[in-house]
C-alpha cells in the first residue's frame, strides 16, 4: 500500500448503486488544505484499491480502533486523536475539501495516529475493513434529511446497522450522535430494534455527551439558541 491513487482521479466516491445517503457538492479545497493534502496524502490516505486492510500493518501496531463515519472538516477527529494517541482512527468522509481540511490538521497536529479514506463510508465498511476489527464507530451529526419523503435517505438504517455490527468486535460501541431531535427519535428506534446490541443506558434512551466528543462550533451555536443535541451509545453484544 505504498502507491497512492489520487481520489481526485476518475476513481468513483461509491460503488454502491440505489438510495445515497449524501450528496456530492462542488467544493473547491483552499491552498492550505490542496497543500496538505499534496504532502500527507501519500502517507494517510487509503483508498479502495487497498482492498481490505490489516490495521495492525496499516499504523504499525495493536491498539484501540476508532472509525468516524463523516467527519466533515475533520477538526474533532483530529482533537481525539490528539488526545488519545494509544489509540488509532479511521476516518471516512466523500467531501474533498474535509479530507485536505483533516490532513492538514494531522500535519498541524503532528499525529501518527489517524488514517483516512475519501470515499463513502459504505464502501469502507463493505470492502476495506475486515469483520471485528473496530472498537468504536462514531457517527456524528450526519444530514437529518427533515424532510419526511427524503427520510428514507438517512444513513442511519436497519441494514446500515447490521453492516456496522459485523465490523464491531463484542463489546465495541456505535456511538451516534445529532442535533435533530426527529431523527434521535428515529435512530434510538433502529437501535432499540436492533440485533445484536445492547444500550449502554441500562434505563435505556440518550446518553449524556461523553467527555472524548468535542463540541463542534456549530453544537455550541445551537446549544446557545436553546437547541437540544442527543447522543447514543450501544454497545455490540453479540
Amino acid at each position: 500500500m505504498t502507491d497512492k491513487k489520487d481520489p481526485r482521479s476518475d476513481s468513483p466516491v461509491t460503488t454502491r448503486r440505489g438510495i445515497r445517503s449524501f450528496v456530492l457538492r462542488q467544493g473547491r479545497m483552499t491552498e492550505g488544505q490542496k497543500k496538505a493534502y499534496e504532502r500527507s496524502w501519500p502517507r494517510f490516505g487509503l483508498t479502495r484499491e487497498d482492498g481490505m486492510i490489516d490495521p495492525r500493518q496499516v499504523f504499525g501496531r495493536e491498539a484501540m480502533l476508532n472509525l468516524e463515519i463523516g467527519f466533515g472538516m475533520g477538526r474533532s477527529l483530529a482533537e481525539m486523536a490528539e488526545a488519545a494517541p494509544e489509540q488509532d482512527f479511521i476516518g471516512a468522509e466523500v467531501h474533498l475539501p474535509g479530507v485536505g481540511a483533516l490532513l492538514k490538521e494531522i500535519e498541524d497536529r503532528g499525529l501518527e495516529n489517524v488514517r483516512v479514506y475519501n470515499i463513502d463510508a459504505n464502501d469502507v465498511i463493505d470492502l476495506c475493513l475486515p469483520d471485528a476489527c473496530l472498537d468504536q464507530v462514531m457517527v456524528f451529526f450526519p444530514d437529518p434529511w427533515h424532510k419526511k419523503k427524503h427520510n428514507k435517505r438517512r444513513l442511519v438504517q436497519p441494514g446500515f446497522v447490521q453492516r456496522i455490527r459485523h465490523k464491531l468486535r463484542v463489546g465495541g460501541i456505535l456511538h451516534l450522535a445529532t442535533d435533530w431531535e426527529n431523527y434521535a427519535e428515529h435512530m434510538l428506534e433502529v437501535m432499540g430494534d436492533a440485533e445484536g446490541f445492547a444500550n449502554t443506558q441500562e434505563q435505556g434512551g440518550y446518553s449524556p455527551r461523553p467527555e472524548y466528543r468535542p463540541v463542534t462550533k456549530f453544537e455550541k451555536r445551537g446549544e446557545n439558541l436553546g437547541h437540544g443535541v442527543w447522543d447514543l451509545l450501544f454497545r455490540r453484544t453479540n
